[in-house]
């Protein structure tokens, strides 16, 4: 029979062991997480800009091959920093934490955002990324402009934890696609935002449409996290598209 003394040292070693072992894999797995969240993150870009046929096997190929220029911008619409030669991933705008940098705003602290310069078939495409909050958890995703910095070209979304069949149905087509041609800013160059209407953009006057798209049915809370999300990372962005356009 063993003594309660040496039951206790061989837990203890064995809790040891473990816990070494769970460190070294979490080590060694780091790499291959940080590739694939890389790899995610520049799909996301890419679909929101309709390039084709991007994939989990081609997505940093094509980002290398599409984006051409990273930049950094201030709170005051400033740009403080441009990447364009190498790798893309190596990027100051690309490693920019948004979560982080959102942080700061809310503290009223100076903040940095990245803006993605797409080439597509000759033409200027601008990727603004997004991140907000969501009825489960956070909410992400990406909208491209075109190069009036107005017209939105394609957007996505993602999630945490939203409810299939209701909020999650934010990541769908039948909903994104609803954003391809609206406008941010209006006729007279004021900002508009898209807004995310319940009930439908027909409860909008006509001339309003263009600034929105249909809500999904049951997804209210989500979709206020989106309109949330959107107008308030849009006005962050003001200051550079108004100097821009």
């Amino acid at each position: 029979m063993y003594s309660n003394a040496y039951i206790f040292r061989y837990s203890a070693i064995m809790v040891i062991v473990a816990a070494a072992l769970l460190s070294t894999a979490a080590m060694l797995l780091k790499p291959f997480q940080e590739r694939n969240i890389a790899i995610d993150k520049m799909g996301g870009i890419l679909a929101s800009a309709k390039i084709p046929d991007v994939s989990a096997d081609n997505a940093m190929k094509l980002f290398n091959e599409y984006v051409e220029e990273e930049i950094v911008i201030n709170q005051d619409g400033e740009v403080v920093d441009s990447y364009s030669d190498g790798k893309m991933e190596d990027g100051k705008a690309f490693k920019i934490d948004m979560k982080k940098e959102l942080y700061k705003k809310s503290k009223g602290e100076p903040y940095e955002l990245p803006l993605y310069v797409i080439n597509k078939d000759g033409k200027k495409l601008y990727v603004i990324p997004f991140r907000g909050v969501g009825l489960w958890g956070p909410i992400w995703g990406n909208m491209a402009l075109s190069d009036d910095l107005n017209t939105v070209v394609g957007v996505t979304f993602d999630h945490k934890g939203e409810t299939p069949g209701l909020g999650a149905e934010i990541t769908t087509e039948m909903f994104t696609k609803q954003f391809i041609g609206k406008k941010i800013f209006n006729d007279n160059n004021e900002f508009k935002s898209i807004v995310v209407v319940k009930g439908g953009i027909s409860k909008l006057p006509e001339n309003e449409r263009i600034h929105g798209v249909d809500a999904i049915s049951g997804g209210t809370i989500t979709c206020n996290g989106v309109n949330d999300m959107i107008n308030d990372i849009l006005v962050s962005y003001l200051p550079y598209l108004q100097k821009n356009r």
